[in-house]
């Protein structure tokens, strides 16, 4: 039992944590999400093509996707801490250079850098959840992560937009690089990795059971674990379908459909995307309590995904929408997305409690390589068919087949999630 100095002390290092990697981590989904609001002026600045403008958002996801592992890898081996103050430093020095940016290139090459930087939170943070709080609350804290961290997408959309009316985007992007490496400094103050560090117990020994092992072999060794284990794989493909095409649409697609197709401002359109992200966040806060309540992982996981693949068909067949409609589609799109957050707790819970940041972090690359895949692909699509069709503005023909692939991928996520393990949030090995 902990004293009332410790218990105190428990709190205050928990949720210093918490706060200080969460803000960070408000950042990266700000980065994720901001190009959609300012897609028309990135095409003004840097003379861009749709091809081309999803070449540069997706930069992020392509960095993003390849750091994953290493990622899971360096925070099981040198602590959340540095990997989070490090990754700060990068992308703080990364938005900067994207907001000065005077070429497509330094603009990517700043992008690049963004990714690289925030890449590194989301991992980092499941691991101070994971050592920080109790096992039967990791889905409900993880939910309340996601909650956290989607105040960046909502930034992103409409206050984003309204700031645009007194400075221009670039002057953006520099002050977020400014309060980046102001994170990064509070993180190497102010986080620890694990109560040890503080000389306090774990929380398993609080509960009154044993901790959970060390992994004391070489990190390769516990890679291996993780990647030979059949059970990791399937949340990978529920987060490539499910979260790869709500990044794709939410982060670069949704504003210039909603613009071309029905017709709306971009204060109208990012408005939709505002409420797509606000029901992505509560989502998956009441996602994850539910999980953690009923004990159960799989089913909600299924329901969601069958919900999100079904609410792409009125946007596929064109289908007359007044703005209640489409407000209501696009907040059902956000409240079901995020089932497949529930595929973190999973891939944690199959493997080794020691190697969790490789085990989720194997599983999360599937959604930046989702988007990665999808972002470029649908403005390829677009211009495809815009030159077949040769309009003289965008028509909802041009975007049927981004939205048919956005379906596709999405339907790949829901298949997958049948061959999710189920759990029934605990540890099974």
């Amino acid at each position: 039992m902990l004293n009332e100095k410790q218990t105190r002390q428990l709190f205050k290092l928990r949720w210093t944590a918490f706060i200080i990697v969460g803000l960070a981590y408000i950042l990266s989904f700000f980065h994720r999400f901001a190009p959609a609001a300012i897609s028309g002026d990135l095409q003004q600045a840097f003379h861009a093509s749709g091809s081309a403008l999803g070449g540069l958002a997706a930069t992020y996801f392509y960095v993003y996707m390849l750091m994953q592992i290493p990622t899971g890898i360096l925070v099981d081996t040198l602590g959340p801490k540095r990997i989070v103050t490090f990754g700060g430093i990068i992308g703080g020095v990364g938005a900067a250079m994207f907001g000065m940016a005077d070429t497509l290139m330094v603009a990517s090459v700043g992008r690049l850098l963004v990714g690289l930087g925030v890449s590194v939170t989301f991992i980092a943070m499941l691991k101070l959840n994971a050592t920080w709080f109790h096992d039967r609350h990791f889905a409900t804290v993880t939910g309340a992560t996601i909650l956290l961290g989607n105040a960046g997408s909502l930034l992103a959309a409409s206050p984003l937009a309204w700031s645009l009316n007194f400075v221009s985007w670039r002057t953006v992007f520099e002050i977020v690089g400014f309060i980046s490496l102001l994170l990064a400094a509070l993180t190497w103050w102010l986080v620890r990795d694990n109560p040890s560090q503080a000389n306090l117990p774990s929380l398993r020994e609080l509960d009154g059971k044993e901790a959970h092992p060390q992994h004391n072999a070489h990190w390769y060794d516990g890679l291996l674990i993780v990647l030979k284990n059949k059970d990791t794989w399937p949340g990978l493909w529920v987060n490539l379908g499910l979260a790869g095409s709500l990044f794709a649409f939410a982060g670069l697609w949704a504003v210039p459909y909603l613009r071309d197709v029905h017709g709306m401002s971009r204060g109208m359109a990012t408005e939709h995307t505002t409420l797509l992200l606000a029901g992505f966040a509560l989502g998956a806060f009441f996602i994850g309590t539910l999980s953690d309540r009923i004990g159960r992982r799989k089913p909600i996981m299924m329901v969601g995904a069958l919900i999100y693949s079904l609410c792409w068909v009125p946007m596929l067949f064109n289908w007359s929408m007044d703005n209640f409609a489409t407000h209501a589609l696009f907040l059902l799109m956000g409240l079901s997305a995020p089932s497949f957050t529930l595929s973190w707790s999973c891939a944690k819970e199959v493997n080794p409690h020691a190697l969790s940041g490789m085990a989720t972090s194997v599983v999360n690359i599937g959604g930046f390589l989702g988007t990665a895949i999808m972002q470029p692909l649908v403005g390829w699509s677009i211009d495809h068919q815009h030159a077949i069709t040769a309009n003289v503005a965008l028509s909802a023909n041009d975007y049927q087949a981004g939205i048919l692939i956005l379906l596709g991928f999405s339907l790949v996520g829901l298949i997958a999630t049948c061959f999710i393990r189920e759990t029934y949030g605990h540890y099974i090995n």
